[in-house]
């Protein structure tokens, strides 16, 4: 990207999110990401709308420097921006800056690269006969059906990952102990309802267990309930963490158990799992504004002040 004369633009910052499936559909890039999102890449986005792919670079950097001065008023960049903020875009870059193989790659939303069709097809000076092509096929078809049949792309099962972590575990804590994991789940499930991608980067059953276990000792609960124990456990093979099995979490004592659920719902829901689920929100389709969302599905409303 050029950057050249704009010092105080902020560094794009590459998201630990992959590409589930990638590939050049006849000349045009196109993808899906982890988190089920249809993207173009650079390049076949430029190919798509007809434009010159320095166009497309143009356009990232503009949205980018000037996304929070409001300057995103003027001719292409202001059809676009109005395009995308109707539809609830309000991310701070035009695309999903993503890794693979060590080389940086730009993915383009499929709600992005619709805004930039339309206007390369209608709203630009001189229209792109290409564009107005490529609309004509979105337009009844749909750009993320599009991606997907070209790519022959069926989202998994979003309870596979959740649910083969329940088949494995089953009474592996020992007698008398409860485990984070089971203690959770009623609330994975209500974020897999939401349409959380839940997988091995986003069940939270590891960061309740930190949090937990820091408030386990800084209030010396051992003293109070017993001693927890270590138990073993095992991802399923396809979890990259299958890698280092048998796993060897705690389990806590029964009598805990209500004090558990207590700090679980007074004290990780409403301060702990906001922070976490933020930083999850590059795997969520509504990005940071739906990761907002979900947490406000666990942080109870506060009742005013008598």
């Amino acid at each position: 990207m050029n950057t050249s004369g704009a010092a105080a633009t902020p560094k794009q910052i590459a998201l630990d999110l992959g590409v589930e499936v990638q590939r050049d559909v006849n000349g045009i890039e196109m993808g899906v990401l982890e988190n089920g999102i249809p993207f173009l890449t650079q390049r076949g986005l430029a190919l798509a709308a007809g434009a010159p792919r320095s166009a497309i670079q143009d356009l990232s950097q503009e949205w980018i420097d000037h996304f929070n001065d409001g300057v995103l008023t003027k001719d292409r960049i202001s059809f676009i921006r109005n395009y995308l903020f109707e539809r609830g875009y309000t991310e701070p870059s035009l695309y999903i800056e993503t890794v693979r193989d060590g080389t940086s790659h730009y993915a383009y939303p499929d709600v992005v690269c619709t805004a930039i069709i339309e206007y390369y097809a209608f709203e630009s000076r001189s229209p792109s006969q290409q564009a107005i092509e490529t609309y004509r096929r979105f337009a009844s078809y749909g750009l993320q059906r599009f991606i997907y049949d070209s790519l022959n792309y069926t989202p998994a099962d979003k309870w596979r990952y959740h649910n083969d972590r329940v088949s494995m575990l089953k009474d592996s804590a020992p007698d008398g102990y409860f485990t984070i994991f089971r203690e959770i789940t009623g609330m994975v499930v209500d974020l897999i309802n939401a349409d959380l991608t839940v997988n091995h980067k986003t069940v939270p059953d590891i960061s309740v267990g930190q949090h937990w276990a820091r408030f386990w000792k800084d209030n010396g609960l051992a003293e109070q309930f017993g001693d927890r124990r270590e138990y073993e456990h095992n991802y399923p093979d396809y979890y990259p963490q299958a890698m280092s099995n048998p796993q060897r979490p705690y389990a806590y004592p029964d009598a805990a158990l209500p004090t558990f659920r207590a700090w679980f719902k007074s004290t990780y829901l409403p301060t702990k799992f906001p922070a976490y689920i933020l930083k999850k929100s590059n795997l969520l389709a509504g990005g940071r504004n739906e990761a907002q969302m979900i947490a406000g599905m666990f942080n109870p409303p506060q009742l005013p002040r008598s």
